[in-house]
């Protein structure tokens, strides 16, 4: 299963840690008993590829007809390339913010009126920053068909900004299949597990309960 196999990638690289008795904090102020940093991948060329070949096969399956990728800035700019490169496909990006000087491009790129555009990013977990991207594609011209990423964490608040854009959200892989791979290779216990599931279903209170 491509999810599994995905998931023990991030596991090998160490783009995933799981730490139940030591959360990480989010600059949301969030604490959290896992983090996820696909950039990671970066440094692993054997990794690397099978993931973004993955992901090529991934994007094509879940969305059809793709015309250009979008990289979101800046961690989804290596992976909308690498993917680009093995589809045949033409790239942009979007910037967080226009930039201050020059055209004052937010895309940077061509872009086509109407083209079909999937929007690349590393990992999804609000939503937020991923949707105001494609709102960003869509405002340019482009038709976003989709938001695709290697990682989902699953929240709720992610599926509600989904339904309530309209956008088609997408991951390789996701937290369920994270935490089974993690399990199978004792990354994490029985316990741990269940705090971990605990924290998908609500995150502000487990946060809460960690203060």
């Amino acid at each position: 299963m491509l999810a599994n196999e995905a998931a023990k990638l991030l596991l090998d690289v160490g783009a995933v840690s799981l730490q139940p008795e030591k959360p990480f904090t989010w600059s949301s102020g969030l604490k959290s008993p896992i983090y996820c940093d696909n950039r990671l991948l970066m440094s692993f060329p054997e990794e690397r590829k099978r993931m973004m070949d993955m992901m090529a096969s991934y994007v094509t399956e879940t969305f059809g007809p793709v015309e250009v990728l979008a990289g979101t800035a800046t961690a989804g700019i290596p992976h909308a390339a690498w993917i680009a490169d093995r589809l045949h496909l033409p790239m942009v990006y979007v910037r967080s913010s226009s930039k201050g000087h020059g055209k004052q491009n937010r895309i940077e790129g061509v872009l086509s009126p109407k083209q079909k555009v999937v929007v690349i990013e590393d990992l999804i977990s609000t939503g937020g920053s991923s949707i105001e991207a494609a709102n960003a594609v869509k405002e340019a011209g482009g038709e976003v068909i989709g938001i695709c990423s290697i990682f989902t964490y699953g929240l709720p608040v992610a599926e509600q900004s989904a339904e309530t854009s309209g956008y088609r959200l997408a991951s390789l892989t996701n937290y369920q299949s994270l935490l089974a791979t993690a399990l199978s290779l004792k990354h994490i216990t029985e316990e741990e597990l269940e705090q971990l599931k605990t924290w998908r279903h609500d995150p502000k209170a487990w946060s809460e309960s960690r203060r």
